[in-house]
């Protein structure tokens, strides 16, 4: 049975979807429909908040960094001018006021070529571009001082010029400032002479100290031999007058010991004689270092230089160590003897120094022929050079002594020499210890 209209209609009509939702249906979808309005409004209004609180914390962000930049240009000494593409003043810091003695309305929006003043010739110059330029400005007292002034391009997002940057300050506080600057050079100039000709003398002690050890042992030989064969003198002038007495000859020369006077007579003047030329040698040594003409090169035995700078590098220091000296055949380097000695000195002392509280301290020097060079190695069994130091050792001042010990110019002075002689001094990575490498060019 087909299913009946309630309004009387036909069966199985379609049924009317107005009609048959209803007042209550409708006015609940209504309600609905509002409730999304105000869920809208809701997060519109959500969002507008959000918005205004990030765009005043983005205003404040501005505010704040256009306070810094006014801080900032507040606080320049110089003066500042900011124009526009056509000469108009935008901006100037208080520097500028000052110098002007004028307001900022009476700056801003004004010309800028209108304050500057006239030449000596009575043109008024032109604004510069970019570049420097030496100008004066017009002030209620008058014309200013020559100024130094520097010009800048400014440019948009889109990199055209929009206008220029000018700073200045006076040309006398330029040159005030550099006669500070030029003093103050002169000085530390002054001091740097001081402290040179101070290690100078250190070296010089040094080097000294080594030669009086030195000279001290043929000197104390000689003066003993001489000393013995007074004695022997004596002894024979006494058997001489003896004989002319009338004694027996035989008896005399038997309590005069006449017989083993001439047989020590030889190795005594051997002896004298050893000890002399030894003292010559030295002599003439000091003269060649000493006396070497500045510039003037020439082929240096630079194995007997090591072998000598050990020897008086180890009396001098004092310490008890053993120092190994390999160069056997003679091996020459063009340069002056007397300044590859004080390097050698250096090299060897540091080394002594470094090794001075080991329990069996060695230093080594090794002198070989690379090819066109010559290298002197100078190494020790000490604790090393620091990672952290390498790269300053050869600064000037630079010390890992204690004060009083050193000025920190040894190694300084020695690598400038090291490159004066067309050669170079370098720290070399050691297992143990620390061992720097002298090269210098082979002489011929």
């Amino acid at each position: 049975m087909m299913p009946t209209d309630p309004a009387g209609g036909r069966p199985g009509a379609p049924i009317d979807s107005a009609a048959d939702i209803g007042p209550d249906a409708a006015e609940t979808e209504r309600e609905s429909m509002w409730l999304e309005v105000i869920a809208k409004m809701d997060q519109v209004y959500s969002d507008l908040i959000r918005y205004e609180t990030e765009l005043e914390a983005k205003n404040a962000e501005l505010e704040e960094a256009q306070d810094f930049i006014s801080s900032v240009i507040a606080s320049v000494s110089d003066i500042l001018v900011v124009t526009d593409a056509n000469g108009v003043i935008q901006q100037v810091n208080p520097a500028f006021l000052k110098l002007a003695g004028a307001d900022d309305g009476d700056l801003v929006g004004s010309k800028l070529a209108d304050w500057l003043a006239p030449d000596a010739a009575g043109n008024r110059p032109v604004p510069p571009g970019d570049g420097d330029a030496e100008l004066r400005f017009r002030t209620v007292k008058g014309d200013s001082e020559l100024m130094a002034v520097a010009v800048s391009s400014r440019h948009d997002h889109a990199g055209r010029r929009v206008g220029s940057v000018m700073t200045g300050r006076p040309i006398g506080e330029l040159r005030r400032a550099y006669q500070a600057l030029h003093r103050a050079h002169q000085d530390l100039q002054q001091a740097q002479r001081k402290l040179i000709e101070q290690e100078k003398m250190a070296s010089l002690g040094r080097l000294v100290a080594g030669v009086a050890h030195e000279l001290n042992n043929p000197i104390s030989f000689v003066f003993g031999n001489i000393h013995t064969l007074d004695r022997y003198r004596q002894r024979l002038a006494a058997f001489l007058a003896d004989l002319q007495r009338g004694g027996d000859a035989g008896e005399l020369m038997a309590a005069h010991r006449v017989e083993a006077i001439f047989a020590d007579l030889e190795p005594l003047i051997e002896g004298t004689l050893e000890g002399a030329v030894r003292i010559s040698d030295i002599v003439r040594n000091l003269r060649r270092i000493s006396f070497a003409r500045p510039g003037e090169f020439e082929p240096v035995d630079i194995a007997k230089v090591a072998r000598n700078a050990a020897l008086w590098a180890s009396k001098a220091k004092g310490v008890d160590a053993h120092v190994d000296v390999v160069a056997a055949l003679p091996i020459f380097v063009g340069g002056q003897e007397g300044q590859l000695h004080q390097v050698l000195v250096n090299l060897i002392e540091n080394a002594l120094y470094a090794v001075r509280h080991m329990a069996e301290p060695r230093v080594r020097v090794a002198v070989a022929e690379a090819g066109d060079w010559v290298e002197v190695r100078v190494g020790d069994n000490g604790p090393g050079i620091a990672a952290d130091i390498v790269d300053k050792i050869f600064e000037p001042f630079f010390t890992t002594k204690t004060v009083g010990e050193g000025t920190g110019l040894g190694l300084w002075i020695s690598y400038a020499i090291a490159r004066e002689h067309g050669g170079e001094i370098v720290a070399l990575p050691a297992a143990s210890g620390a061992e720097f490498l002298l090269r210098l060019p082979r002489a011929g």
